[in-house]
C-alpha cells in the first residue's frame, strides 16, 4: 500500500508548530512577566521558578500588618465604646432612672389622712412603691447589720429618707422595727432614734421586733418604739460605750529597729497613735468622751422603759441578755414570733380607731445594696466580689487589726 508522508506533515496543529519554531504562547508570555525577563528554552523557565521567591509573600506580609492595625483600632474603639456606656450608667444610676425611681414629689397639708368617727379613712393619692395597693399599711422597717454610714446591708441616708417618706404617707399607719444589728457608731445610732421620734409626733405607733441579736446601737434604735417584742432566741442589751482603741505598738518597733515618728503640734493630737505611748492625760480624754456618751445611752434607755437611771445603769454594764432575761429586767415587753407581734400591733391599731374590720397590710422596707459598677465589672473579669479579696492572707489580717469590723456587740464613737 502507499502512504504520503507529506499529508500527516500538513495534520500538525498549529500550535504545535508554534511551540517548535519557538514561538511563545499567551501563557508563557505571563509566565515570564511574573517571573522577570524572557526565557530561550522550558527548562531556563523551570530554573527561574525554582530560584525566583513567591512574589504573593510580601502582599501577605503587608495585609499581615493591617490585619494587626486593624484590630488595635477595633480595640481602641471597643474601649471607648465601653467607658462612654460606663459613664451614662453612672449619670442614670444617680438621677434613679435605673431603679425606676420617681422624683420625690413636695408632699402638702392636704395629703394628710382624715378619719370618721366609724374609723373610716380618705387618702389623697401618694406615690409609694412598696405599698402597691394603695391601701392601709404598716411598715416592717428593717435595721439589718452594723449601723454605720454605709455598707452591704445598712445605708443611713436610706433609713433616714424612708423614716421621712412614712411620715409623710398618709397610707402608712405606723411602723415595726425588725432590728438584727450587733450596733455600730455612735453618731448613726442617735440620728436614726431621734428621726423615728420625729415620726412619732405624727401620732403614728412604733413597735420593735428583734432577731437573732439586737444589742447597743441596735437595742438603742429600739428605744423609739412604744412596745418591744423579741424572738424567744434573741441576744439583748450590750448597753455600754467603747470610745476608741490604742495599740501601741513601740515596743515592737524598737526590738524590729523601726522608728516611726510623727510631726504633729498639740500634745495629744497623736494619742492612740501606734507609734505613742499613751499618758494619764490621754487616758481620761477618753474615759470623758466615753462617759458622755453613756451617760446619754442610759437616759434615753430609762425613759424609753420608764426606770430610774440607777436601775438601768445596775443593768448597763455592757453585758448582753437573753430574751427570758431581758424581760425579766424589763428591758422587753414580750417574746414571740413575728407573726405573734404583727398580730398585736394590728389589734392596736384596730383598737386605736375603734373599728374591727380595718385589714391592715404589713409591708416589708428592707435596704438593697447595689454594688459601683466598676465593682460589678472588676468582679465579671476578675472572677472576686471586691479588690480586696485579692489581698495575700498576712496583708488582710495587717488591715482587719488596724481598722477593726465591728464583729461584738458595740456602740462605738468611730471615724
Amino acid at each position: 500500500m502507499e502512504t504520503h508522508t507529506d499529508n500527516q506533515e500538513l495534520d500538525i496543529p498549529e500550535f504545535g508548530q508554534d511551540e517548535a519554531m519557538g514561538e511563545k504562547t499567551e501563557s508563557q508570555k505571563t509566565e515570564e512577566e511574573m517571573f522577570g525577563g524572557t526565557f530561550e528554552t522550558a527548562e531556563e523557565m523551570q530554573r527561574s521558578r525554582q530560584e525566583k521567591p513567591n512574589s504573593k509573600e510580601p502582599e501577605k506580609e503587608i495585609n499581615d500588618a493591617e490585619k494587626k492595625n486593624g484590630s488595635g483600632k477595633l480595640f481602641l474603639i471597643i474601649a471607648i465604646v465601653l467607658a462612654a456606656l460606663a459613664l451614662v450608667y453612672v449619670v442614670l444610676n444617680q438621677t434613679g432612672v435605673i431603679k425606676g425611681e420617681s422624683p420625690r414629689q413636695a408632699r402638702t397639708p392636704s395629703q394628710k389622712s382624715s378619719r370618721n368617727s366609724a374609723g373610716e379613712s380618705y387618702f389623697k393619692k401618694f406615690e409609694n412603691p412598696f405599698n402597691k395597693n394603695g391601701g392601709d399599711y404598716v411598715a416592717c422597717l428593717y435595721i439589718n447589720g452594723v449601723i454605720q454610714t454605709a455598707n452591704e446591708n445598712y445605708n443611713q441616708k436610706w433609713l433616714l429618707s424612708t423614716i421621712e417618706d412614712l411620715k409623710e404617707d398618709p397610707n402608712n399607719l405606723g411602723i415595726l422595727l425588725v432590728v438584727d444589728s450587733p450596733g455600730g457608731t455612735v453618731y448613726e445610732s442617735d440620728e436614726a432614734y431621734l428621726a423615728l421620734r420625729e415620726y412619732k409626733k405624727t401620732g403614728k405607733p412604733i413597735w420593735a421586733y428583734f432577731g437573732p441579736i439586737a444589742a447597743s446601737g441596735g437595742y438603742y434604735i429600739a428605744c423609739a418604739a412604744d412596745t418591744i417584742w423579741a424572738n424567744r432566741n434573741t441576744l439583748t442589751g450590750s448597753i455600754g460605750v467603747i470610745a476608741g482603741y490604742s495599740v501601741d505598738a513601740t515596743g515592737f518597733l524598737e526590738k524590729v529597729g523601726i522608728k516611726a515618728t510623727t510631726f504633729h503640734a498639740g500634745k495629744n493630737k497623736n494619742m492612740l497613735g501606734y507609734n505613742s505611748p499613751l499618758t494619764q492625760e490621754q487616758r481620761e480624754i477618753m474615759q470623758s468622751i466615753a462617759d458622755d456618751a453613756y451617760e446619754q445611752f442610759t437616759g434615753i434607755v430609762a425613759n424609753a422603759r420608764q426606770k430610774s437611771i440607777d436601775e438601768i445603769i445596775k443593768l448597763a454594764d455592757g453585758r448582753i441578755y437573753t430574751a427570758k432575761q431581758a424581760k425579766s429586767n424589763g428591758l422587753i415587753d414580750s417574746i414571740g414570733s413575728l407573726e405573734d407581734a404583727q398580730e398585736k400591733f394590728e389589734e392596736k391599731i384596730r383598737k386605736d380607731f375603734n373599728n374591727e374590720s380595718i385589714s391592715v397590710e404589713f409591708l416589708d422596707y428592707k435596704y438593697k445594696y447595689e454594688p459601683p459598677f466598676f465593682n460589678k465589672f472588676f468582679g465579671m473579669i476578675s472572677g472576686t466580689k471586691s479588690p480586696a479579696a485579692l489581698l495575700d492572707p498576712v496583708t488582710k489580717s495587717a488591715l482587719e487589726t488596724l481598722a477593726p469590723e465591728i464583729k461584738y456587740p458595740a456602740y462605738l464613737y468611730k471615724e
